[in-house]
């Protein structure tokens, strides 16, 4: 499918934010075509590559990022060593490319990736309000972001996915390789796993006004002009979609939920043609294609 001229203002602001270069052919994509022929962890046909590779990340991610707040230490991390305040677009586009080179990446480019998170770990510690010790290289925190980010992604791509059908338990066994890597000790590897580990979280969670105040930060992300009406689609559909136990947490019920989850489909559908296909996606095909020695992604 040919990019639409109609849509190259929109596709150059999202792919701008998200990888810092207009034509989203960032220095990760770059890294991911490289070297020919060799493997990732993962593979074209694997539910995590249909998943990752979707424009319903969007809406995954935006969730993902409700749902982390909830866990008073993990938040504690977020709020006191990350600059997502004043760099938001930083933030998401080394999420965006630790997912990119984890998914469609070589496996050493992967595992370098992971490596190189696990290092910014180590200085990601302290005390929270409440006095409680916390520690990024726990492994307890790393369960949970690891569990949001599944099942956010995994929900937005069932709720909004157009990519083909997908074995919901093998995109949490995909996951789980990533999350053993990052050091979660026994990641859940199947849907009923992660229902079981979210309910062995919740009486850990809270509500309070740094919750509250970090849920507004998400909702109301200062993005560019031309995004910002089409984003406050995408949010409401992450909130709607959000596990019932965390929305009665929150004392919210989306009565309109339906109707935001369909602008957000009507939305992502925009987006699929304005951006046509994940520039880390195409590079990771490439890469793969080139085992038959014609060179490609060299």
């Amino acid at each position: 499918m040919a990019p639409s001229p109609l849509l190259a203002p929109l596709a150059s602001s999202v792919r701008e934010v998200l990888s810092g270069r207009a034509d989203g052919q960032s220095e990760i994509a770059r890294a991911i075509a490289r070297p020919a022929g060799a493997p990732g962890w993962f593979e074209p046909g694997d539910a995590i590559w249909t998943v990752h590779g979707s424009v319903s990340t969007f809406v995954g991610g935006i969730r993902s990022l409700y749902l982390q707040a909830l866990h008073p230490l993990a938040l504690a991390g977020v709020d006191r060593h990350s600059s997502y305040r004043q760099d938001p677009f930083g933030r998401l586009q080394r999420t965006g490319a630790f997912i990119a080179a984890t998914t469609f990446g070589s496996a050493d480019l992967a595992q370098q990736t992971v490596d190189a998170v696990r290092q910014m770990h180590t200085r990601v510690k302290g005390t929270a309000s409440d006095g409680r010790a916390y520690s990024a290289q726990d492994p307890r925190l790393l369960e949970w972001v690891h569990i949001a980010l599944v099942d956010s992604m995994l929900s937005a791509y069932l709720h909004l996915g157009r990519d083909g059908s997908i074995d919901p338990d093998a995109y949490v066994a995909d996951m789980a390789v990533v999350g053993r890597r990052m050091g979660v000790a026994d990641p859940p590897e199947t849907q009923d796993e992660l229902a079981a580990t979210f309910e062995g979280f919740r009486p850990e969670l809270r509500l309070d006004d740094l919750v509250l105040r970090t849920h507004d930060f998400v909702t109301g992300a200062p993005l560019p002009i031309i995004l910002r009406p089409g984003y406050r689609v995408l949010a409401r559909a992450a909130w709607a979609t959000q596990p019932e136990w965390a929305l009665d947490m929150l004392g919210s019920t989306p009565r309109l939920g339906a109707v935001d989850i369909a602008a957000a489909d009507a939305a992502l559908r925009v987006l699929r043609v304005a951006l046509v296909a994940s520039p880390a996606r195409l590079a990771g095909e490439a890469r793969l294609a080139a085992a038959d020695g014609s060179g490609a992604g060299a």
